[in-house]
């Protein structure tokens, strides 16, 4: 069943975070200070709307480079969706291009903290870690007709590298709500 964003208030700080990547190493919101423009995306892999724009996901970190710093955080319950276990999410940043860390929120807290209610969520923040877009890639969804651009989210991002602020009309994000481990739903 599909699930939206929550749609978090604009201006909210960045919870903090310091996670293992799927490829050996841990990173931290401390770790991208100096970055003009951070995003933070949930991810998963078995999720049908990840993956109809994961290809375009990579696309956006190559062409934004350095001048974006990207995460990716699995949140969901491995255990229990074992698609989503660190070997196929390794296999998920290769297939789609992934040059970003991708993250394991193994204790879903960090989830829990940015109020991360789907796969995908995509969280963009300032250089001081505010947030300013919270909203979906672009119009394309599984099994519409609409091309995948993340037009959306590329208007927010070139606004915050500009200087410029974010509109804040903002469509909220669509795809597979996180699979919580049982007995920690957020409450």
């Amino acid at each position: 069943m599909a699930a939206n964003s929550f749609m978090v208030p604009l201006g909210t700080p960045a919870p903090p975070f310091d996670l293992t990547a799927v490829s050996g190493g841990s990173v931290s919101l401390a770790d991208l200070k100096g970055s003009p423009a951070v995003l933070v995306v949930f991810l998963s892999n078995h999720c049908p709307y990840v993956r109809h724009l994961e290809d375009g996901l990579g696309e956006l970190a190559a062409d934004y480079g350095s001048r974006l710093s990207i995460v990716a955080i699995s949140s969901n319950d491995s255990v229990n969706y074992p698609d989503d276990d660190p070997t196929h999410l390794a296999e998920q940043a290769g297939r789609a291009g992934f040059t970003f860390p991708y993250l394991l929120d193994d204790t879903q807290e960090v989830a829990k903290a940015y109020r991360a209610a789907c796969t995908p969520d995509f969280f963009l923040y300032d250089a001081e870690f505010r947030l300013v877009y919270r909203g979906e890639f672009d119009g394309s969804r599984p099994r519409n007709s609409v091309p995948v651009t993340g037009s959306s989210l590329r208007a927010a991002i070139d606004a915050v590298l500009a200087g410029a602020p974010v509109p804040e009309d903002q469509v909220p994000s669509m795809g597979c709500g996180i699979k919580w481990k049982p007995g920690n739903e957020p409450t």
